[in-house]
């Protein structure tokens, strides 16, 4: 019975031969048509001889043959005159068909050469209706050529691989060879569309370039038990859009999307590489911006101070998670607090305390930026610490601190939040409202919290109210009287013999427009009353004619200041509350706040 089938080794003929118009004698090339599909007023395919592939291109005059279903997917033509061309950019070729005749219309199934010892010049397949065809593929005989490799070596001795920073939306095929550098949980999801389920990968390669992946549905079924953290893959078929900042959690301008289609394979016995960690610095007193921000930043510092282990018991699922606070200062002479949490709370927090008499430098990779105290950072699972790292930011930022900053006076970044930081102070004066704005929304701060800046007076704080609370000197939290003696500390899960007092009050704060209560914690507490809870608690139990804590309470309203706001709303017995918080805390600059005035007065000039 006849053998239909590809021309053995076609495609290296092609190659050997990639303008064939001046030859003599033209090789009879049959190649079997895969992957056909309309691109622009022509048709692309990957020609396959069984044994090797190369992506081609129909020109537009074959079109109508192809239309009119003589040219078929799976079908066999034999290429009478063509051109290799290089994909521009990609280092790729492609033959260009220019005229072929139809040798058989589609078949059952992709040909892929069958080796057998005692037929080891026949290629093809016997045409017999409904015969099961056994053959190997061309990974097979790959791997027989080479031993044991393993599949995902096979496939970088095969395919080129891209560098994710050469990738954008308007590519065809590529191939990336990444580490899983963080990945998420599964999430559902329910819009008008219905439901669903998605995940996210974070994904690097060698050259320390990074993108996000997004999988939804059967696509994150079917690779969410694949990625693995840590692990390296060669991803193809893929597809990449611009990012959605809103949701973008690495420093890329597009994020790319996996489907069910898309192929993942582990790279198994090869040499792994590591990848390179690169930073994008803020510095310290920049951080202001980004406060509460969705953007994740990168920090470089030398470590002023390091605290011992706490363990903070989640309130999600009462976990204890370990935490340790570090302390870094850079070339702005401003420190900030840096939160290491589980992991890096452990090890390279315990490495730091080891070495902080040396002031060792740290940079670290993908914070957080909070507002606690003004301003602070936290680190997540993805995060990354370098302790001394080898890059020209750390040497430089070395020679400062041996030469100047070591005895520089250094200020945290949250002090106040200066109005007249370069930063444009977003904290003090920028979203500036009254207090009648907050007070009169009763659908402010419904779904979250929102901030704001606002000028006011203090204009009364309740003396008998509960002014501060027993508090762990480790962690802060509140302490109980121990059995016997001493206080207890349910966070550290342990028995001190001291505790300190710190605020946490209620007061009423006065502008223009209107009244507002305003709750205050330690930090923004000690700045409008002037001194600490404890100092306020040895006032209070001085006895005489005068009340020196009534005074100092008194002393501290009428005073104007600047404030940056959460405002919340909280259900107490069933009844939905606004809650005013302030985040941080700032006397006024007049200078400042005249320029702002003279602002607002030309804008309303303006409108007029």
């Amino acid at each position: 019975m006849a053998k239909l089938g590809p021309t053995p080794d076609a495609i290296s003929t092609i190659l050997a031969c990639p303008d064939p118009s001046g030859s003599v004698e033209r090789p009879d090339i049959v190649i079997q048509v895969l992957d056909l599909g309309p691109r622009g007023i022509t048709y692309k395919f990957t020609a396959s001889d069984g044994k090797m592939k190369l992506k081609g291109m129909f020109s537009s005059q074959l079109a109508s043959q192809i239309t009119s279903g003589n040219i078929q997917n799976l079908g066999l033509v034999r290429i009478l005159d063509y051109a290799v061309n290089e994909i521009p950019g990609m280092s790729e070729n492609y033959v260009l068909v220019k005229q072929c005749e139809v040798v058989s219309p589609a078949l059952e199934t992709e040909i892929k050469n069958e080796v057998k010892s005692e037929v080891k010049s026949e290629v093809g397949i016997i045409l017999k209706p409904k015969q099961e065809m056994v053959s190997k593929s061309a990974s097979q005989i790959v791997h027989e050529q080479n031993g044991n490799m393993a599949p995902a070596a096979r496939m970088a001795m095969t395919r080129r691989v891209h560098p994710l920073v050469s990738l954008n939306p308007y590519q065809g095929n590529w191939t990336i060879k990444v580490r899983v550098t963080n990945k998420g949980t599964m999430r559902t999801y329910k819009n008008a569309r219905g439901e669903g389920c998605v995940f996210n990968v974070e994904l690097t390669d060698e050259e320390g370039t990074q993108i996000q992946a997004t999988m939804f549905n059967e696509a994150a079924k079917k690779f969410f038990e694949k990625f693995e953290l840590g692990k390296v893959y060669y991803i193809s078929k893929g597809s990449l859009r611009v990012a959605n900042k809103q949701f973008k959690t690495v420093q890329n301008d597009y994020e790319m999307n996996l489907n069910e289609n898309s192929e993942v394979e582990e790279a198994i016995n090869e040499a792994a590489f590591v990848p390179e960690t690169k930073f994008n610095f803020v510095p310290v007193d920049m951080l202001g911006p980004h406060v509460n921000g969705k953007e994740l930043v990168d920090v470089i510092g030398v470590v002023q101070s390091v605290s011992p282990t706490m363990s903070i018991r989640r309130k999600s699922n009462n976990e204890s998670i370990p935490k340790r606070d570090i302390t870094i200062a850079d070339e702005t002479k401003k420190t900030v607090v840096v939160s290491l949490w589980g992991e890096l709370a452990t090890s390279v927090g315990q490495e730091l305390l080891d070495i902080a008499d040396q002031s060792p430098i740290v940079a670290i990779k993908s914070l957080k930026v909070g507002d606690f105290q003004g301003v602070s950072l936290s680190t997540l699972s993805r995060s990354t610490v370098v302790v001394n790292p080898e890059l020209p930011e750390a040497k430089r930022l070395r020679s400062w601190y041996d030469s100047e900053g070591k005895g520089a006076s250094l200020a945290s970044v949250g002090n106040g939040m200066s109005p007249l930081a370069k930063s444009g102070a977003r904290s003090m004066y920028s979203d500036r409202v009254s207090l009648s704005h907050i007070s009169d929304d009763p659908s402010l701060g419904e779904d979250k919290p929102v901030f704001f800046s606002v000028k006011a007076f203090i204009s009364s704080i309740r003396p008998d109210q509960a002014l501060w609370y027993r508090a762990c000197k480790t962690c802060n939290k509140k302490v109980t009287e121990a059995i016997g003696s001493g206080y207890w500390c349910e966070g550290c899960q342990k028995n001190d013999e001291e505790c300190s007092l710190r605020y946490i009050l209620v007061a009423r704060v006065t502008d223009a427009s209107g009244e507002a209560y305003l709750s205050l914690f330690n930090e923004e507490a000690e700045r409008v009353i002037g001194c600490s809870a404890d100092e306020l608690d040895k006032l209070k139990s001085q006895e005489g004619e005068e009340n020196v804590y009534q005074l100092k309470l008194k002393q501290a309203t009428w005073v104007p200041h600047l404030f940056r706001v959460s405002v919340s709303q909280n259900e107490y017995n069933n009844e939905k509350r606004k809650r005013i918080t302030a985040r941080a805390v700032a006397p006024v600059d007049f200078a400042a706040e005249s320029k702002l005035l003279l602002e607002e007065i030309s804008k309303m000039k303006a409108s007029q």
